[in-house]
């Protein structure tokens, strides 16, 4: 019979996804200043780590990405960072004390690409983890700034900030960003009915393949890199997000609608790399079946995903999905659920 090793201690940690984010790209560093609306949704990215005493015959750190690939042992503080980057780099950044051996176990039903933060709630799932290793405890603002920095700091990525901070935060968020990368978080307050017809009308369609948003970063910084904050572009699609956050106050669905649906096509104008053609295929069949809104999720480009707003009725929102699945087997609902509340952190000691 072999002997299962029990660890010292259980930490587990999950983190929401985010859709719906008007006013992005205005959250970059190349924009100066900008305001996005976004929503936090299940699926969340949920991390375990079981925690052992260190043992010379055995890595210090193993990582099981679980839907994302392989197990991987950590064996680097730097560049290079191994098969995947994001997760080592935020292990390293978290200076874990070196008497405990970590089994990490990451899994998310997000798929990754889809433009809807993955990423960074893998990173603020796995930051908060590990935070519960070291003295003190980092708040919600403090993670978000720590996992955006292991993908800019460390990695060299292009990324805003508004990925890390829904997912930190969780919630509906307005975000002001008044210089790069400071930002206040103001959650969107609405009646409680407001939220479930919300929850009701979202629908979250994945286009098939993943997106590299990092790469569509840099085409729209080579395209506006003398146009600074004052491009036309950037300006219109500061506007979506104070817009959103009044609608939905309100429970002004039809004019959230209308939002997003300018925040597609002002993103389409930033740069014409956007608006995938799938995304394009789903928006004329949205138009066809009743959907009042649309929003590219994130970077937009191929792939990646679209949020549809439905009208009142829950047989049309069933009907939409059964015409949007139907019209490719690459297309996907993926059935969401507002997350009101951002990271959870909790330990379980067993020795």
């Amino acid at each position: 019979m072999i002997e299962i090793e029990r660890p010292l201690a259980v930490i587990n940690s999950d983190a929401p996804i985010r859709i719906c984010d008007n006013g992005c790209w205005t959250d970059t560093w190349f924009a100066g200043h900008g305001q996005v609306f976004n929503i936090a949704v299940s699926p969340r990215v949920e991390v375990q780590v079981a925690v052992h005493p260190v043992r010379a015959d055995q890595a210090r750190v193993v990582i099981h990405p679980a839907n994302f690939g392989e197990a991987f042992e950590v064996r680097n503080s730097t560049a290079p960072w191994g098969p995947h980057p994001l997760l080592a780099a935020a292990v390293a950044s978290m200076k874990v004390p070196r008497e405990f051996r970590l089994e990490i176990t990451i899994h998310s039903d997000a798929p990754p690409g889809a433009g809807t933060g993955t990423s960074a709630a893998v990173a603020v799932a796995l930051i908060g983890a590990l935070d519960a290793l070291t003295p003190g405890r980092l708040t919600p603002h403090e993670v978000a700034a720590a996992a955006r920095h292991v993908e800019t700091g460390m990695l060299g990525r292009q990324c805003g900030i508004q990925d890390q901070i829904a997912s930190a935060y969780g919630g509906v968020n307005f975000i002001e960003m008044s210089a790069y990368p400071n930002a206040t978080v103001t959650p969107v307050a609405a009646a409680e009915r407001t939220w479930w017809e919300l929850e009701r009308r979202l629908l979250l369609i994945y286009l098939g393949q993943a997106h590299d948003s990092s790469a569509l970063h840099e085409a729209v910084i080579r395209s506006l890199e003398n146009a600074g904050p004052d491009s036309p572009a950037i300006v219109e699609l500061r506007s979506k997000a104070p817009r959103s956050r009044d609608a939905l106050i309100r429970g002004d669905f039809e004019e959230l609608g209308r939002v997003m649906i300018e925040s597609t096509e002002a993103q389409g104008r930033l740069h014409s790399a956007l608006v995938g053609t799938e995304a394009c295929r789903v928006i004329e069949i949205a138009k066809e079946l009743g959907a009042i809104g649309w929003k590219v999720n994130g970077a937009g480009g191929e792939g990646g995903s679209l949020t549809l707003l439905c009208g009142e009725s829950s047989a049309a929102r069933r009907a939409l999905v059964l015409g949007i699945e139907q019209s490719s087997a690459a297309f996907r609902n993926i059935p969401v659920r507002l997350s009101p509340g951002g990271l959870r952190v909790w330990r379980q000691d067993l020795r």
